[in-house]
């Protein structure tokens, strides 16, 4: 008599299946949260609050206003880049058995003694957005810092903290706080784009460096004040925390008023015209072209013309 076994797709489905229970908790806290929300915006501690915190710190003199060109592409080529690093790293994370192996042809700094590095097709497509998307990112930081738009996403001021938890309180409620991101961003949204570009995105980049096949190796001694478990420890969190983001970052930007906010990041307008709409349309389009085309035998070939790929 055949024992039947279950298959790791079944041990998936199954798993995933245990978790249905945290959709109706999900769904209360949510509900307890948004009456708590207006429950104290209601009050005479939360009039008095929000009087005092209307949710927005102000900015310097010189602090720029609207969105320059460059911009708008440097956030359109992030969104691109960070989409395909979450999907190939969570491959890499999920992928029991990788469709083939890359090989470097000139081993250079990763080499390891003995033997080459060889890595699946997943990661090497990881590690090869990774490298555009931290070239992207550069440039960000000096476009940014030399034109003075870092001073929109670094808090300059105390007050920022108690306008964020006002900002918070106001999201919470589902009564938007005003929204003039052309000129300035709301407190929280400040905080959470100095988080992601200036905390996450390091931290993403020096963990995935550390755990880099052969740097691993060859710097041994970093074991001692940064072991590759810390690192590993680290870099999936973070790239939890980047997903978390996205989805909260695109539902606040269509439900705050998508046509404006579209417009500030694509058509380089504060209008409520059809431009930014249809130029974001466009990119969701070319991603999903983009997410159907990078299959496993485009990668291999891709990937071959930079090093061997086999099984």
């Amino acid at each position: 008599m055949t024992v039947p076994t279950r298959t790791a797709a079944g041990f998936r489905a199954s798993r995933w299946f245990k978790l249905v229970w945290i959709i109706p908790i999900v769904i209360v806290a949510m509900v307890l949260i948004v009456l708590a929300a207006r429950l104290f915006r209601a009050s005479g501690a939360g009039i008095s609050f929000l009087h005092d915190y209307p949710g927005h710190s102000g900015l310097p003199s010189f602090a720029p206003v609207g969105f320059p060109a460059w911009l708008e592409w440097q956030h359109g080529l992030n969104a691109f880049f960070i989409v395909y690093i979450i999907r190939f790293g969570w491959q890499v994370r999920t992928t029991k058995r990788p469709a083939a192996y890359w090989t470097r042809n000139n081993q250079g700094l990763i080499k390891t003694k003995g033997s080459p590095v060889r890595i699946s097709i997943d990661l090497w497509a990881h590690i090869s957005l990774d490298t555009l998307w931290v070239i992207n990112g550069i440039l960000f930081y000096v476009l940014i810092f030399s034109t003075g738009q870092w001073v929109r996403i670094i808090p300059t001021r105390w007050d920022i903290f108690p306008n964020a938890i006002s900002a918070g309180i106001q999201y919470a409620s589902l009564n938007w706080p005003t929204e003039n991101g052309w000129s300035n961003y709301n407190a929280l949204q400040t905080i959470s784009y100095f988080l992601v570009v200036f905390i996450a995105a390091p931290v993403a980049v020096i963990t995935g460096i550390r755990m880099a096949p052969g740097f691993a190796n060859k710097f041994k001694r970093l074991d001692r004040v940064f072991p590759l478990p810390v690192a590993r420890a680290i870099h999936y969190p973070t790239m939890i925390f980047f997903v978390v983001f996205i989805i909260i970052h695109v539902v606040l930007v269509l439900a705050t008023g998508a046509l404006n906010n579209l417009n500030h990041m694509y058509a380089g307008n504060n209008g409520f015209g059809w431009v930014g709409f249809i130029i974001f349309a466009a990119t969701i389009i070319v991603m999903i072209g983009a997410w159907i085309a990078l299959s496993p035998l485009v990668l291999r070939t891709i990937a071959g013309t930079m090093g061997k790929v086999g099984r």
